[in-house]
């Protein structure tokens, strides 16, 4: 029995350690560049796990004697590898289910745009095209932010060598940050009003109205973004709801306590006024929206994906790289699209 008892306590001494390092790993990885102990234990804290500086760079020593990262150099920090980004896949499943949820969660928390001064930060998707091909991008995408189908028209463009959030931009490609839909989280959660996210989905329109959702996968049991899982596997036809009014474009599920749908509505008119959308239907209080049922004293809310623009592109054959919510950018760095336009088109 004392034998039992010391392996399994020394099986869960190593699932823990692997757990910690598969956090240090997917951090390094959401990061697209070198990073150090203190701003890696400071990005864990965001998401709810308390590793210090030093544990941290314990860990990281781990995964150095492992190949899992690599030190760039002592004052840049530290890597992830390929053999480090292969681990990623294997790592513990039960961590990864829900990894999505979790990301929406932690992101409308740290998300400090005040609606009212029009201040602080908001939630954006990063996005990396070829250099070559960004003028032609844009044109695509032009015709859809027209269109508001998009969380907001606001926009920040990021040339190789510069930073968006953690990212970097690598050399050869240039960098698009778009508003996110967690920016509608973000604000009623500071509105002190509770927000169940359930899932990112295609919805399929009729006539430029919302007619229901063809697919759909639950964030719960997610470890990825629906929105890049969809757009990697061509399931828009945002050109097309543009051009004909009908099509799929990218939508994502909320639900509301019916109490709180005055507020609610307050606050969206408010986001919309700094050029924030996002809410693209509400329902009414307890009844299903675009087929989808909905809780006993609930409102269900459907939000438009903040990736539409980019699906777009991928539409149109061009390529890209999509970290969907995935950084800040403070409002006062975002510009209009059409601006964008003027000047590199």
């Amino acid at each position: 029995m004392h034998c039992r008892i010391t392996r399994n306590a020394g099986s869960l001494k190593i699932q823990d350690i692997e757990r910690k390092q598969f956090h240090i790993l997917k951090v390094l990885e959401d990061a697209n560049g070198a990073m150090g102990a203190r701003l890696i234990a400071r990005r864990l804290g965001d998401t709810g796990i308390g590793l210090g500086e030093v544990t941290v760079r314990y860990y990281l020593k781990l995964t150095d004697e492992r190949g899992l990262t690599r030190l760039v150099k002592r004052r840049d920090g530290r890597v992830i590898t390929d053999l480090g980004r292969a681990e990623l896949q294997r790592a513990l499943v039960s961590d990864k289910v829900g990894f999505a949820l979790n990301k929406i969660e932690m992101l409308a928390f740290r998300t400090d745009f005040d609606v009212e001064t029009r201040t602080g930060a908001l939630p954006v998707n990063v996005s990396f095209f070829r250099s070559d091909e960004f003028r032609q991008a844009l044109k695509v995408m032009k015709p859809v932010f027209e269109g508001g189908l998009c969380v907001s028209d606001l926009v920040r463009v990021a040339d190789a060598g510069d930073r968006v959030g953690d990212y970097i931009v690598p050399e050869g490609m240039t960098g698009l940050a778009t508003v996110c839909s967690i920016a509608v989280n973000a604000a009623l959660l500071h509105a002190n009003i509770p927000i169940n996210s359930k899932f990112g989905g295609v919805l399929q329109m009729s006539n430029g109205r919302p007619l229901r959702f063809v697919e759909l996968i639950y964030y719960s049991g997610s470890s990825l973004d629906p929105s890049e899982i969809f757009i990697r596997a061509g399931m828009t036809s945002v050109n097309q709801v543009k051009a004909t009014g009908n099509g799929e474009i990218l939508a994502n599920f909320r639900e509301i306590p019916a109490a709180c749908l005055p507020l609610t509505t307050e606050i969206s008119r408010k986001l919309q006024a700094a050029g924030i959308g996002g809410v693209l239907l509400t329902g009414n209080v307890s009844e299903p929206v675009c087929q989808i049922a909905v809780d006993v004293n609930r409102v269900g809310i459907v939000l438009i994906g903040g990736l539409n623009p980019v699906a777009a592109v991928r539409e149109a054959g061009i390529e890209s790289e999509n970290h969907a919510m995935s950084a800040l950018v403070d409002y006062k760095d975002l510009v209009s699209f059409g601006r964008v336009c003027e000047e590199r088109v």
